[in-house]
């Protein structure tokens, strides 16, 4: 089944309100803003389906418009079904000048012989601010399917204008890749990304990156490296064993760069 999901911000005065929204079956979009007086609009990606089904192919197109904020937050984990062919998602998002957005989804929970692979195509323009994240669980750990899925890949670009700031090609395939060699998964069941871009002119990225190392350090049980990227970004991959203390950490991480 295709499905598809567009958003459109505006701005009114200071505020940024939701100008477009179309969505078909499993979508539905909730504004979940609790203080009218918060300029950020918070909008929550609901779905009507317990998860994604073979051969499900969902495409996302969101557009913060010029001199808005837009917080889009997931309503649970993402869970893939057993599938014979796969599933697909595309979504692209484009910041226009002055623009903010938000996104750090629930994780992905591959259950066995499921196969998925998902693109996001992200394009920023001066003066914007971008947190994404993304995690990537093994499976239903506690029923004992721990990488038992196909296929997982993931690839993420960031561009500005039509330069390429970063590209993430992540593959998992079990049976083919050994999760527990050195260099890979080892004792570890969980990965997360986590990336942040400022493109405003003048803004040096060094103590944010080691402000935020600091952070990861302290957190237990968890291994995580943090890298400057092109284009005044930074990026942030974690290992662990827990998808909810991944989720929190990079809760963390994105109010950690407020500060």
């Amino acid at each position: 089944m295709i499905s598809e999901l567009k958003i459109l911000t505006g701005k009114r005065d200071s505020s940024t309100y939701l100008k477009e929204c179309y969505c078909t079956r499993p979508f539905k979009v909730a504004n979940v803003r609790e203080e009218r007086s918060d300029p950020v609009l918070r909008l929550m990606m609901m779905s009507s389906s317990p998860g994604m089904l073979d051969k499900d192919h969902y495409q996302l197109d969101i557009t913060v418009a010029a001199g808005t904020a837009l917080h889009l937050q997931t309503q649970a984990y993402q869970r893939l079904f057993n599938m014979e062919t796969g599933a697909t998602q595309e979504m692209r998002v484009r910041l226009q000048t002055g623009s903010t957005f938000t996104f750090l989804p629930h994780p992905l929970v591959p259950h066995e012989k499921a196969a998925y692979t998902g693109t996001a195509n992200l394009y920023l323009a001066n003066d914007c601010r971008l947190i994404w994240g993304e995690i990537i669980t093994c499976g239903r750990k506690l029923n004992g399917e721990i990488f038992l899925f196909t296929k997982l890949h993931s690839i993420t670009q960031v561009f500005f204008g039509e330069q390429l700031l970063l590209r993430d090609n992540l593959l998992m395939q079990p049976g083919v890749t050994s999760f527990d060699a050195m260099g890979w998964m080892e004792e570890y069941t969980h990965q997360a990304t986590f990336l942040f871009f400022d493109t405003h002119e003048k803004v040096l990225l060094n103590e944010t990156a080691d402000r935020l190392h600091r952070y990861l350090e302290d957190q237990p049980r968890i291994l995580a490296g943090v890298t400057r990227t092109a284009g005044n970004g930074i990026m942030v991959r974690m290992l662990g064993h827990s998808g909810e203390q991944l989720f929190e950490c990079q809760q963390q991480l994105a109010k950690l760069l407020s500060v």
